[in-house]
């Protein structure tokens, strides 16, 4: 009988993505310190829990799915599993849409690298995907090719990852520059390539990002 077919989703690696051949998906994780990564029965599967968080499949257990090791968990809950030679971008955005920015930071210091804005009639979605493109060329501009960047927002890294940002926000003349920064990060995106993973900050357990602007409440 032939080996069933298994995808192994890499959320936080060397190039972050599903593999459909286990020493390809091992490549990515040996020696990186942080490695999430899980195995999955069919495609879909795979492509469903690479869009969420890593976290629901390591703390998911039932009949079928095997528990993860106890110090594997304790390691997911601590801050230690936080790769601190990386840079964090967040945004922050006075009402929907209000006046929006975004910045970048190194994770360590908190040291900020970039900031932009305030912009008018922008949304927190766009000025998290604008960080992220901002941070990636950033990355690229000063040769690290691998260091990670985390963000906080599920709906930036997919916007990045499909190289379009899936706004509803009309343009106007009060937000032309966002559209006009909106275009210039599509067109980056889709004339470049980078290496750098992207990782999904988990607020729930980590606390707030780094790059966070500490203006909610």
């Amino acid at each position: 009988m032939a080996k069933k077919q298994k995808y192994y989703v890499v959320w936080a690696g060397v190039k972050p993505g599903i593999y459909p051949d286990w020493n390809d998906a091992k490549a990515q994780i040996e020696g990186f310190t942080g490695a999430k990564y899980k195995s999955f029965e069919s495609r879909d599967e795979a492509e469903k829990a690479f869009r969420e968080s890593h976290v629901k499949y390591y703390n998911y257990t039932n009949k079928t799915t095997p528990s993860v090791p106890t110090s594997l968990k304790a390691n997911l809950h601590s801050k230690q599993s936080i790769i601190q030679d990386s840079i964090c971008v967040d945004a922050a955005c006075s009402g929907n849409p209000g006046l929006m920015e975004y910045r970048g930071v190194y994770t360590k210091t908190r040291e900020q690298i970039f900031h932009q804005g305030p912009f008018r009639q922008g949304t927190n979605n766009i000025g998290e995907f604008l960080a992220l493109v901002h941070g990636l060329a950033f990355l690229k501009r000063e040769g690290k090719h691998t260091m990670p960047i985390y963000s906080d927002s599920r709906t930036a890294i997919a916007w990045v990852r499909n190289k379009k940002a899936k706004t509803e926000l009309k343009e106007t003349p009060a937000n032309e520059a966002i559209f006009d920064l909106i275009e210039r990060a599509e067109t980056w995106l889709k004339n470049n390539t980078y290496s750098n993973p992207i990782t999904k900050w988990e607020t729930e357990i980590w606390g707030e990002i780094p790059a966070d602007f500490g203006r909610k409440g």
